[in-house]
Parts: C-alpha cells; structure tokens; sequence
C-alpha cells in the first residue's frame, strides 16, 4: 500500500474524506468558520475526533490551491491514498456488474467529473491506466467532490489484457464512437458489462477497440462534433441506473 501523503482542497472534498472510516487524514487545516459548518453540517458526529486541526485564514490556504487555480472554501486536508481495491477480488461471484473503463483518458477534471457521476448513478467501478490515473490531483478530487471516497477505482497496467481476460469470464465490452451505427439507447443492458469510453481527442485506441463486442453511439445533433467524456459517460450511467430501477 502507498502510504504517501498529499493535500485535497474544497469543502465535499475535505468532509467526504473525514467521513469515511478507510481515510487516514493526517493534518487538517481550516478556517474557523469552516470549523463551525463542518459541525453544523454534521450533527451527530465528531468529524474531527482525533484529527490534527490546524486554524488558518482563507489566505494563508490560499497557497495550498492559488496553483491549480481552485477555490479552497476554507477546507485544506493532508491525507494518505486508500487501499486499492483488486479487480480480480472483486468480480468474484458477481453478477450484472457494470463497470466503466476509461482507455486514454488524462485530463483530471474529466477524470474527477466522472467519478462524481459513477458514484451518483451506481456503477460499480472504474478501470483507468495506472500512468494515466491521477491519484494526488486537487484538481480531480475537487471535480469528483468527495465522490473519490466511495467509488472502487481499479488502477491497472495493460487496458487490454484486463479487457480480455474480463471477456473471459463472461463481460462483455460495449465501446463507445461517435462512429458506430447502434444508438447505446437500443442496447439489452444484462450480464456484466465493461462500459468502454475513449479519450475526448482521440477516441478509443485502434487496437483496443478490437476488445469492443460492440460499437454503440450516444444519439446527439448533428450540429455538434461530440460531448465531454465525462458529460458522455453521465448520460450512460444515468440511463444504466433508470433502466435498473426500472426492472
């Protein structure tokens, strides 16, 4: 486990942090009026039971965000990375599991912004290259808006050897193109899923789309080239999560 520290910034991100029990928040830092909406936020608990909390005013936390251009709202927190949940452990015995895997996707707001959505809409986990996954970004972490703390986020090394050995026990793999003729609306979503969404520039890589059973589109006017991955990806996990509340 990569028991390195690092800074998160932004109020959603502080508080979900401090909420789940699998966080180690070293230091704390917060305005005094930070303080007081942490409680008045959570009555009937003690978030900062036990934590390290350092008062501060909202320019001397400034320096912890004026970087990245992001606004601290007055909460900054030093915390370690969470123990990384094992794909192979976690499919176990599972059925109509989807997951999202993300093929060439880097930009940490997209990246954060999806997060957020998966958690909302229920998906079960995300796979991200390893190299491409940024695990210390206050930029991320402010986008995802604590949604970081309840998503199982799979860090692997090769997209493609885990989308076939996925295949081999029974996934199937949906890619998305603005190519593909089937509109992802028409789709019988049964079984375990891989929900395969490639990088806003340049799409899914060429070889790895050949791991796709299936091309599908999201139908939007033809006026417009494409949408944002992550607005992309919310549209799917939302449809996904009305289509199961459904049945």
């Amino acid at each position: 486990m990569n028991k390195s520290s690092f800074f998160i910034v932004g109020q959603h991100a502080v508080i979900e942090a401090l909420k789940n029990p699998r966080r180690k928040v070293l230091r704390l830092f917060l305005t005094e009026e930070s303080k007081k909406n942490i409680h008045r936020k959570n009555p009937k608990q003690n978030l900062l039971k036990d934590i390290k909390v350092y008062f501060k005013t909202k320019k001397e936390l400034d320096k912890y965000s004026t970087k990245e251009n992001l606004l601290h709202q007055g909460y900054v927190a030093e915390i370690e990375h969470l123990e990384k949940p094992i794909l192979k452990e976690f499919i176990k015995d599972k059925k109509n599991l989807t997951l999202a895997c993300l093929d060439g996707v880097t930009d940490p707001r997209n990246i954060g912004s999806l997060i957020r959505s998966a958690a909302s809409f229920n998906i079960d986990g995300i796979i991200i290259k390893e190299r491409n996954f940024p695990n210390e970004s206050k930029l991320m972490f402010k986008a995802a808006s604590g949604a970081v703390e309840y998503m199982n986020i799979f860090e692997v090394s090769n997209i493609n050897s885990i989308l076939k050995n996925l295949k081999d026990k029974n996934f199937w793999v949906y890619g998305f193109s603005g190519n593909a003729n089937k509109k992802f609306t028409e789709i019988n979503w049964s079984g375990n899923k891989i929900l395969l969404f490639g990088s806003e520039g340049f799409g899914m890589h060429q070889h790895t789309s050949k791991y796709a059973d299936f091309l599908v589109k999201i139908d939007i006017d033809k006026k417009i080239e494409s949408l944002n991955i992550s607005n992309s990806a919310a549209i799917v996990f939302h449809h996904l999560s009305y289509l199961k509340k459904k049945s």
